[in-house]
């Protein structure tokens, strides 16, 4: 559907473009606040153009996925009259591809020619797309810690007859909503885009002035659950709006959060996880059941598979040790080969399953994951508690080759206490000579 409506740059609020923070659960938040056009992270042209358009119809999104399944850039039907997606390029022919790739999800296009951090400008993106003009040049090198020159840009608004948007001004000038319109006059801009203030605080948008923070973040982690934001860049943002509070009993509880639903207990939001869990799994149930035939299930003939409904929850297992860590192990020490895999993807959610095969049986999960990584340790889980092994479960008795570590580490307090600085094939190497039994390290294939 072709868009019939130009966007207007004219006396509008702008989020900003900011890498890591421009996701689609603070875009939706700074249209509820009041912002006119939000604009995404900038994303690199030749990843976009790696990525496969996919309606995601569980979250009523459109997804760019990328070969490894990552979500790249993810939209929805609520922004699409307002939206602007910046790509950084350094190509025409690039530029024009990805443009044509996202023309018909978002309201405007934008090719980066302003940032001035190295990661853009050492491929020819951002402001070294400006390096010709000589005066345009000597302004590319600044950064947030330098004061915004209002004179400059009121001269280039008053020489120009096109919109003229004006940012810079969280530092110096924009702490409250107010400020935004004292900062478009002072600069005579046709509108302001507000970066650090709204990441801060997406509330700086809003007439009757800002919300508490606590409710502004508890209304982005909504989002983020709904929209299956990954839980990292949920966490980098509420660490963005926490600032001096990180240190705070709820700051350390984000800072050691693992999970979206850590970061849900982390902000009393526990039992809207729960909900929202419920219902997104009710809706793949639902298409699943609606369309079958778009059902992918493992390869092999199932009738022999041994079948239980678990998953893998990092937080119940000691943080050195996975199901596939003790798996692996066991079949070394019964002298079988070790597990093989098989993992498929379903079309319709691209959640994963996967079959493990040990000793000629097969073991299976009938729970299916987000990652190909966990649903293979629930595959593990699987064989092992049918065979009544070990998994490595907290509280549980060790597997014997975690004895004989613990053992070592004991005898050697100093290289307990330097190992957490040592990086993880090196630790591999150092319980090898420490075992001394001649052993294969049972870390080692992990």
């Amino acid at each position: 559907i072709e868009h019939s409506l130009s966007l207007c740059y004219r006396n509008k609020l702008i989020l900003a473009p900011m890498v890591r923070v421009g996701t689609l659960p603070m875009r939706l938040l700074a249209l509820d606040y009041g912002a006119d056009i939000v604009y995404c992270e900038e994303l690199i042209d030749l990843k976009m153009l790696q990525c496969k358009r996919v309606v995601n119809e569980v979250l009523s999104t459109v997804d760019f996925v990328a070969p490894d399944d990552r979500v790249v850039f993810r939209t929805c039907e609520r922004e699409q009259s307002r939206v602007v997606f910046q790509m950084g390029t350094s190509d025409a022919e690039r530029a024009l591809a990805v443009a044509r790739l996202v023309e018909n999800d978002v309201a405007g296009i934008d090719v980066n020619m302003g940032c001035p951090k190295e990661y853009s400008t050492k491929g020819g993106m951002g402001a070294a797309l400006l390096s010709d003009p000589d005066k345009i040049e000597k302004k590319r090198e600044e950064r947030p810690q330098h004061p915004v020159s209002c004179e400059a840009i009121r001269a280039i608004a008053e020489a120009l007859s096109i919109p003229v948007i004006a940012n810079g001004g969280s530092h110096d000038h924009i702490q409250k909503y107010l400020d935004i319109e004292d900062f478009r006059q002072a600069t005579a801009a046709s509108s302001v885009m507000v970066a650090r203030a709204a990441m801060w605080n997406p509330s700086i948008f809003l007439k009757e002035g800002l919300r508490p923070l606590e409710e502004v973040m508890q209304k982005y982690i909504r989002y983020a659950i709904q929209y299956e934001n990954h839980y990292t860049n949920t966490k980098y943002c509420l660490c963005q709006m926490l600032r001096e509070q990180l240190e705070s009993p709820q700051g350390r509880l984000l800072h050691a959060a693992q999970s979206s639903q850590e970061i849900c207990e982390a902000f009393g939001l526990g039992a809207f996880y729960e909900e929202m869990t419920r219902e997104l799994n009710a809706r793949r149930a639902e298409l699943l059941a609606r369309t079958p035939e778009a059902v992918a299930e493992p390869a092999e003939d199932t009738s022999g598979v041994i079948k239980m409904a678990v998953k893998f929850d990092r937080r119940a297992y000691s943080p050195q040790i996975t199901p596939k860590m003790c798996l692996l192990e066991w079949c070394r020490k019964e002298k079988l080969a070790q597990p093989v895999y098989d993992t498929v993807q379903r079309p319709l959610d691209r959640l994963f399953c996967s079959v493990v095969t040990v000793a000629e049986q097969k073991y299976q999960s009938t729970l299916w994951d987000k990652s190909k990584k966990l649903a293979e340790q629930a595959a593990a889980i699987v064989c092992l508690r049918s065979r009544g092994l070990p998994e490595g479960r907290l509280g549980e008795e060790s597997p014997s080759w975690h004895k004989r570590k613990r053992e070592a580490i004991d005898q050697d307090p100093e290289g307990s206490r330097n190992q957490e600085h040592t990086v993880p094939g090196e630790l591999c190497k150092k319980l090898f000579v420490a075992l001394g039994s001649g052993e294969e390290s049972p870390l080692g294939g992990w």
